[in-house]
């Protein structure tokens, strides 16, 4: 028997904790707004996980990891053809281009990214699959919950921090003064240089995430720490009608769903032991 339900009333956090605590096997399907994710579990470590709209191919988690280059990325792909993630890693690992250990954190770090992103969502829908597993030829990779969970809360309440902070998405950037000197002295990561090469008046932040692929956890917090350095400021898109400009936090922070009770927490872990 699988479990369903919302996100409203039982959110991400308190999913993972219980298929941790029972110790479940399966895969959980979340719904949200147009998106879905996949987590799969195997007696309560998380194992695999994909998502709508990431590049969840083997040849693209290595090329964001700097383990390969476009070209050797675009020429992988074109060889590939149908073969599995684990034939894919062998040849590649045979080949010299990448180690078993680039590949095991790569798989991890887009795992660890696609669940991460999930703890922000406050609506949808969710289903759990008993024994349920990867597909054949999937690489796998488990991963300890507990610490899941954790870094995931953290991420919550730096998510609520950051839409104070920064609460309007459909503002634009441009560089402050003399912004060559300023980013002499920063060390910027590759995600921060492909937000730079977007700034524009004419591209709102919004439209800067979307054509880098990123969440808005990772475009707020983009965006606030070049805002907090100084290297960019907030203005009205060229074009966009007039509208005032919301100060940084004056938005009423989003609502977060009320915390279940207790024994409805028990009756779920005694639900999902029995699946």
């Amino acid at each position: 028997m699988a479990l369903k339900g919302n996100l409203r009333d039982f959110n991400t956090t308190q999913l993972l904790n219980l298929i941790n605590l029972a110790r479940k096997t399966g895969a959980l399907t979340i719904q949200s707004q147009g998106a879905d994710a996949k987590m799969y579990f195997k007696e309560g470590k998380l194992v695999h996980a994909t998502a709508s709209g990431q590049n969840g191919d083997l040849t693209s988690m290595l090329l964001k990891a700097g383990k390969l280059s476009e070209e050797q990325s675009k020429a992988i792909k074109a060889r590939a053809g149908k073969a599995t993630e684990k034939e894919l890693a062998l040849y590649l690992i045979n080949a010299g281009l990448v180690t078993q250990s680039d590949v095991v954190q790569s798989v991890k770090d887009h795992v660890l990214n696609v669940v991460y992103r999930l703890f922000t969502w406050e609506e949808g829908i969710f289903h759990f699959e008993p024994n349920r597993l990867p597909p054949a030829g999937q690489i796998t990779v488990p991963i300890d919950l507990e610490n899941v969970i954790m870094e995931g809360s953290r991420r919550v309440k730096e998510w609520e921090r950051l839409q104070e902070e920064l609460p309007n998405l459909d503002l634009a950037l441009k560089f402050t003064d003399r912004p060559s000197a300023k980013l002499r002295n920063v060390n910027l990561t590759v995600e921060e240089w492909r937000v730079i090469s977007f700034i524009n008046p004419r591209n709102t932040i919004r439209q800067i995430a979307q054509a880098n692929n990123m969440s808005e956890f990772q475009i707020r917090k983009i965006v606030y720490g070049m805002l907090q350095a100084g290297l960019v400021e907030l203005v009205r898109p060229e074009g966009a009608e007039a509208r005032p400009l919301v100060p940084p936090g004056r938005e009423k922070p989003v609502e977060r769903p009320p915390a279940v009770k207790r024994s409805v927490i028990n009756r779920l872990i005694d639900r999902i032991r029995r699946l």
